[in-house]
């Protein structure tokens, strides 16, 4: 199955002979992909609503893998049990929900080894959560595809302590933000990425120059910290 570039980005991330578990399946794509490359044992595609999962059973049954993969309708982690999964996609979801997901099934999380996490929205929160609750952020990577721009995470259980990396260092906020390994790895789709941001936000703090009132000003005032921080981290990249 030919993945797009967002979804081959997870997909590279899950480790070789994995027992897999997809939350938020959708259409399977991923599992349905790792299994016919014979990179996992088997997989769970769950979902927790009930059209994709349909979609995610006729993918299945049409690639002949109704004995590798199976499916489960299941709110975040709430039907996977402890110990029946090594490795853990969340992808294709916010930020806010995926720290949600992994707040709520604290007890089965605890009993993953690897994860692949690709927030839509509000990386530095997920990076936050992950580093207050002892996870390590292993590597990361980001992929461009039709004009947007995706952060994919691989990240480990256990093995840090709470606010540090994978070095023992604290994490400043621009890494929160824009992602340590991507930042010291100087990442050419990162670049790009702050490129449109700081062009993005030097338009808005334009505009919002000739807006009137407190709350033109307040904004500005955001969007210059926001401004700040994109080029911190694209001085860093471009050094």
């Amino acid at each position: 199955m030919q993945l797009s570039k967002r979804l081959q980005a997870v997909a590279d991330f899950v480790p070789p002979q994995s027992r897999l578990a997809d939350v938020g399946t959708d259409h399977a794509y991923v599992p349905i992909s790792l299994a016919e490359e014979k990179k996992i044992t088997g997989a769970i595609a769950m979902d927790v609503v009930d059209g994709p999962l349909q979609r995610a059973r006729e993918n299945i049954a049409a690639h002949h893998l109704e004995t590798v993969i199976e499916t489960r309708k299941s709110d975040g982690l709430e039907a996977l049990q402890p110990g029946e999964a090594d490795a853990v996609v969340i992808a294709g979801m916010g930020g806010l929900l995926i720290c949600r997901i992994l707040e709520q099934g604290r007890k089965v999380a605890a009993t993953v080894r690897d994860w692949v996490l690709e927030p839509q929205s509000d990386t530095d929160q997920v990076r936050t959560y992950l580093l207050s609750h002892g996870y390590t952020i292993c590597e990361e990577t980001m992929v461009e595809e039709d004009g947007k721009f995706y952060p994919v995470l691989k990240v480990c259980t256990g093995n840090g302590e709470s606010g540090e990396g994978e070095c023992g260092e604290p994490y400043h906020p621009v890494e929160l933000l824009y992602g340590r390994h991507l930042l010291r790895n100087r990442h050419p789709v990162l670049r790009r990425y702050l490129e449109k941001e700081i062009r993005t936000y030097r338009k808005l703090l334009e505009n919002l120059s000739r807006a009137p009132g407190d709350r033109a000003r307040a904004r500005a005032e955001e969007v210059a910290k926001a401004l700040e921080m994109a080029e911190q981290a694209s001085r860093i990249v471009n050094r």
